[in-house]
């Protein structure tokens, strides 16, 4: 058993299976979950929940937060009784949120002033990688609080990246997003067009898939177009906030507008809890 004990919050499609590995590698766990009976996997595989994010925080050598905005991250470091509540001097707290730098740089900011170390990583993958320990993980943050964080980060993921400074990690995974966004419609678009002109959708994917253009992407989400079903591996709505905070945070290149319209409108018209792949419903109009 590993004598550093860790907490985490926020249990949704991503936690579970991370902090069923964690608890694989031998780390005593505590989780707290908005919604109680999100924990109930977890305690099953051996965590053990508190009520609060201040009780996870006295809880706790290292603190792991994934939850869905910059909103959430706000309020569960900084809220009323939240992971900063009390004192935490020496602990370590580690955002795998997906949130904008800027949020990224105000909680690290929160994080100093109690004297606690603070690393922003956020994860490139879904589900599936979770559940393997393959996400690759885009820190940022001061070197000793990485080299802090990279046991605990190494049993996530199968790459930890330090990125640079608090912020860099955050960027990194809103471009990446960026482009899995650009892969997403791409391939929609690209199927649509040859249904809409007479080519058989399988022998269209067949065509991406053993050609120059495949990608793990194009492979991975060809039985979702094919059998025009979506359970969210990544949800939509979650791919339309990467895309807004990328906006936000500056990016203005041709294609980034029109790419945020269309994954904003999907989510408006009710695909949002569907996997990012559903934007081809939304197009097939």
């Amino acid at each position: 058993m590993n004598t550093i004990k860790l907490g985490w919050a926020g249990l949704g499609n991503m936690g579970n299976p991370m902090v069923k590995n964690l608890l694989k590698a031998g780390y005593p766990v505590s989780i707290w979950n908005r919604t109680p009976e999100k924990e109930k996997e977890a305690t099953e595989a051996g965590a053990t929940a508190v009520d609060s994010p201040r009780k996870l925080t006295e809880a706790s050598d290292i603190i792991l937060v994934m939850v869905s905005n910059d909103q959430a991250v706000k309020e569960i470091f900084i809220g009323t009784d939240g992971l900063l509540a009390n004192d935490c001097a020496g602990r370590l707290f580690i955002n795998i949120s997906t949130v904008s730098p800027d949020t990224s740089k105000i909680v690290a900011e929160e994080c100093g002033k109690k004297n606690a170390g603070f690393v922003e990583a956020p994860v490139s993958g879904s589900v599936k990688p979770a559940q393997d320990a393959t996400l690759i993980i885009l820190a940022g943050g001061a070197d000793h609080d990485f080299e802090k964080a990279k046991p605990v980060l190494e049993k996530l993921g199968k790459m930890a990246m330090h990125l640079g400074p608090v912020g860099a990690g955050s960027a990194a995974k809103l471009a990446i997003n960026y482009l899995l966004g650009l892969n997403l419609q791409g391939l929609a678009e690209t199927v649509l067009f040859a249904k809409h002109n007479g080519v058989n959708m399988e022998d269209m994917l067949t065509i991406i898939n053993e050609g120059a253009v495949d990608n793990g992407i194009t492979k991975g989400k060809s039985e979702a177009v094919l059998n025009n079903q979506f359970p969210a591996a990544f949800a939509l709505k979650h791919l339309a906030k990467d895309l807004r905070l990328a906006r936000e945070q500056g990016l203005r290149s041709p294609l980034s507008e029109p790419l945020y319209n269309s994954y904003k409108e999907a989510m408006e018209e009710g695909l949002g809890d569907e996997d990012a792949m559903a934007i081809m419903k939304y197009l097939d109009k």
